[in-house]
């Protein structure tokens, strides 16, 4: 029989090892190796952690020197949503382009080698790819991060990333289950809610989920969304019967349950971090994510304590807790087994390759097709339309074509304008003018970012269209909105290499 202080020390290293904490500056601070001696088993990195990829290849070193086994999970989706490349802008399309390509086989490839790239650099667990179906155009937070608002094409493709990137030794965590894509909520700011049945739930949303787990997912990440055909209490984070009813029982699914970030709003404005772990533990999460804004030792200590308190109090059972920490080791104890990267078999422009085949080019009528399209000889005026950017994604990547047409154009001009303060049509009205007022006489690339969903983005398209029907539009988004423009491209995400693959349409100028 062990004793008192063996049974807390067990206890203690089981609550650490369930936090996937992240921390600040590219190199590990004193506090996480010594929480990663005392038990903690998984660290998360983000832009903020990553200079370049040698050394980032240092940090993870650092890392395993005091546990060889760490798990070193990273939130890379490519496109738009991208750590290695956060200053430059992703080598690889996201999720929308590969959906509008519908080659599994690229799919694959693409997720073969963005995983191969992150083995190199030492991390082995990828918070990716989104299965999400885009069902609602207004989706804030999912959009080109999704393969498409088709199921079966979300399903197909799912499973083709999941098993292109294990196939490079790093685990894919699935999300957001059981699927973020019904709703226009943000859930980093709020609550996020799906009316919807369960029958459709069960034909729309859990599809790709299913393909997942039959391609051998590693891990799932559950969504903070409140989904009453499901449970009209809790948020799927913290509801037994979404993760412990219906994904493990129902779907049979035995891998890591991973939450999404703790620190969004969504549940802690509502429960707190604290009291947030320990429902997600109880019902059923076996990783709690934090450190997308909180990222110190006094946030790890919390919840670890708020675990094992928690543990005391009868509120959580130890079994639960012990089973949690045990499939956190079996998922390290498969990446250690994973081995080194391979050799790329797909050639580093594979990236390239399928962003150029995801681009959609439509001629405004009257004005001829995209292959009697004069491509731009002369340096143009780009007038990036810019909305915010959603958590997710971050304010620091940047996107668009200026940077691409500027390398072949040299003497390319660029200007960014965004909605402002007043009425959506009067400061879309304004932003198109003053477009309009610095572009002169050159030619106009406008450069958008979901149309559909900015009033003030089509009042501006608007003003320059009826001023400039010459304009070219490129947009970077979801192209829900009808082609505009003597040209229109839609690049199906706002990665660089889509900006690039853009920049040749316009130039004629194949191979940046």
């Amino acid at each position: 029989m062990t004793t008192l202080a063996s049974d807390t020390d067990t206890l203690t290293r089981d609550a650490l090892t369930v936090l996937q904490p992240g921390f600040t500056g590219t190199t590990a601070p004193d506090w996480l190796l010594r929480r990663l001696g005392e038990g903690l088993a998984s660290v998360g990195l983000f832009g903020r952690n990553i200079a370049s990829p040698g050394q980032l290849a240092a940090l993870t070193a650092q890392l395993r020197a005091e546990r060889d086994d760490v798990l070193v999970a990273i939130d890379e989706e490519g496109g738009d949503v991208t750590r290695l490349e956060v200053r430059s802008g992703s080598s690889f399309p996201g999720n929308h382009a590969l959906g509008a390509v519908d080659d599994v086989e690229l799919t694959h490839q693409v997720a073969h080698e963005l995983g191969r790239r992150l083995a190199s650099c030492g991390v082995n667990l990828n918070w990716a790819p989104s299965a999400d179906v885009n069902s609602d155009p207004r989706n804030p937070v999912i959009g080109v991060r999704s393969f498409g608002a088709d199921t079966e094409l979300a399903a197909r493709h799912t499973a083709a990333y999941v098993t292109g990137l294990q196939s490079a030794g790093v685990a894919a965590c699935t999300k957001h289950f059981p699927g973020h894509g019904d709703t226009a909520v943000d859930s980093h700011h709020a609550l996020p809610r799906i009316d919807v049945s369960a029958d459709v739930l069960a034909e729309r949303e859990l599809a790709p989920f299913r393909a997942a787990i039959a391609a051998g997912t590693r891990a799932v990440m559950s969504a903070h969304i409140l989904v009453p055909a499901l449970d009209p209490d809790r948020p799927a984070t913290l509801s037994r019967r979404i993760l412990a009813g219906l994904l493990r029982d129902e779907l049979g699914y035995d891998g890591l349950i991973v939450t999404d970030g703790m620190e969004m709003r969504a549940i802690a404005g509502t429960y707190g971090i604290e009291r947030g772990s320990v429902l997600a533990v109880a019902a059923g999460a076996d990783a709690i994510c934090v450190g997308g804004g909180l990222a110190d030792d006094a946030t790890v200590l919390r919840l670890r304590d708020a675990l094992v308190a928690a543990v005391r109090a009868g509120e959580l059972p130890e079994e639960r807790l012990a089973e949690a920490a045990d499939r956190v080791r079996a998922l390290a104890r498969w990446a250690g087994a994973a081995g080194s990267p391979a050799e790329s078999t797909h050639g580093t422009e594979i990236g390239l390759h399928a962003a150029r085949r995801a681009l959609t080019v439509t001629a405004a009528p009257g004005l001829g097709s995209p292959d009697t399209f004069e491509p731009l000889t002369e340096p143009p005026y780009v007038a990036a339309l810019t909305p915010v950017a959603n958590i997710a994604v971050g304010d620091e990547t940047p996107w668009g074509v200026a940077a691409e047409l500027i390398h072949l154009l040299p003497g390319t001009v660029t200007g960014s304008f965004s909605a402002g303060g007043g009425p959506e049509n009067e400061a879309g009205e304004n932003a198109g003018r003053a477009a309009l007022q610095a572009a002169g006489p050159r030619r106009i690339v406008a450069v958008v970012r979901d149309e559909h969903r900015h009033p003030w983005m089509v009042s501006a398209l608007d003003a320059l269209l009826a001023a400039r029907p010459d304009t070219i539009v490129v947009e970077m988004g979801v192209p829900q909105a009808a082609p505009r423009g003597a040209l229109h491209i839609a690049t199906h995400g706002a990665a660089r290499v889509c900006g690039r693959a853009a920049a040749e349409v316009i130039t004629g100028v194949p191979g940046l």
